[in-house]
């Protein structure tokens, strides 16, 4: 018997809530105290779990808090087929070995909010390579070629003369077989999934199943102020390190303060409306940095991630403990020493931050990143906002 507790449904119907279809429907279930099984789909198209998709997984934890049985998909067969939702191209195909190991900390990761104990861990795989030719076919009945191009994602591309290619069309079958696989009553996701979620409304009707209620959220955008995006380098990760976590929540665009409160933390809404009369977005803004380190490493790392930042950003100081590059050499081709320290991802990376200005090299920037750099012991790189490294010479 899951809680009735009406202002607290009221809440998980409302609070970072886009559409619920049908939420009349959904409403009576809640009142009646009914278990429900409430599902979320991931595929793991990359190693990290960031804070954009953690918003249905903090809806998930409010039903779960209120007693119903959550049901969290791993897409270790649809992450390798891509879906192509929020896409304004193709999605090529991902290797299964990738999927394979960028799903190995996904569970770990989901349980920064899940009470794992309590929650159904499955991956799609176990049922969606079994389905037959003829199974597919009956699914894809449903549907119209039509319904597929008419979205809005999909009739742009045709519109721009770009390739949609038939598989894309397959993904919405998979993700609504998914739905008939755990018998879902509910099914969470972002607003681009809504063409998804209600195709598992009609995948279940064909299998004599009662249609899922579907809740979908507004999406979040990244530190740039663009959607949030792991191929974009945007994200705020369940995994970062509190000073990331910290000093990237510092970066956004303040006018996404309330958002990122409302979406992306439990903050209630009475305490928002006050931190929203704070005059100074910056201070808004470490209250939040606060709230989400403390979310996912515990209020004493929050503590310790805001000195950290204050020092350096506000005092002009550098971090605690700064990781350090030993080294034999006496010159260094700059970008070759920025991609050995691991400060930078690439060279491209390297070249990127110095012609924004943003290497330095004991407090003096670098513009030129053709030039050898002499090697100092006890040198000290700055690359970006955050990343520090130590010279040892050896």
């Amino acid at each position: 018997m899951a809680e009735i507790n009406e202002s607290k449904i009221e809440e998980v119907l409302t609070r970072g809530v886009e559409e619920v279809i049908d939420k009349e429907n959904l409403k009576k279930k809640l009142l009646s105290g009914k278990t429900l099984r409430i599902k979320l789909g991931i595929d793991p198209t990359s190693p990290s779990i960031h804070i954009g998709r953690a918003i249905p997984l903090l809806k998930l934890r409010d039903f779960q808090n209120l007693g119903h049985k959550v049901v969290l998909i791993i897409g270790d067969f649809t992450g390798i087929i891509g879906d192509t939702s929020d896409k304004d191209s193709e999605r090529p195909m991902l290797d299964a070995k990738v999927i394979k190991e960028n799903l190995k900390t996904y569970v770990k990761q989901a349980g920064k909010i899940l009470d794992m104990r309590k929650c159904e861990v499955k991956y799609n795989s176990s049922w969606l390579k079994k389905l037959t030719f003829l199974e597919i076919a009956n699914m894809a009945s449903v549907f119209s070629v039509h319904e597929f191009t008419a979205r809005e994602v999909i009739a742009k591309r045709i519109s721009a003369g770009k390739r949609v290619s038939y598989l894309e069309m397959m993904y919405p079958l998979m993700q609504g077989y998914d739905s008939v696989a755990v018998k879902a009553d509910v099914e969470l996701g972002g607003t681009d999934q809504r063409f998804n979620l209600l195709a598992g409304r009609n995948i279940q009707k064909q299998y004599k199943q009662e249609p899922q209620d579907i809740m979908t959220n507004p999406l979040i955008e990244g530190t740039d102020g663009r959607k949030m995006s792991s191929s974009w380098g945007n994200t705020i990760n369940l995994f970062d390190s509190t000073d990331e976590m910290f000093g990237k929540t510092m970066s956004i665009p303040d006018e996404l303060i309330v958002k990122y409160f409302t979406l992306t933390t439990r903050v209630s809404l009475a305490e928002i409306e006050e931190i929203k009369k704070t005059p100074n977005p910056r201070d808004q803004k470490a209250r939040l940095a606060f709230e989400i380190v403390k979310m996912y490493h515990g209020e004493k790392e929050a503590l310790k991630a805001e000195e950290e930042f204050n020092k350096i950003f506000k005092s002009g100081g550098l971090p605690t403990d700064i990781p350090v590059f030993e080294t034999t050499r006496a010159n260094y081709p700059i970008l070759d020493l920025l991609c050995d320290t691991r400060l930078a991802e690439s060279k491209n990376d390297a070249k990127r931050v110095i012609e924004g200005n943003g290497v330095e090299f004991d407090n003096q920037k670098v513009t030129d990143w053709k030039k050898e750099v002499e090697v100092k012991d006890g040198m000290i790189i700055k690359f970006g906002k955050r990343k520090f490294v130590k010279i040892k010479l050896k």
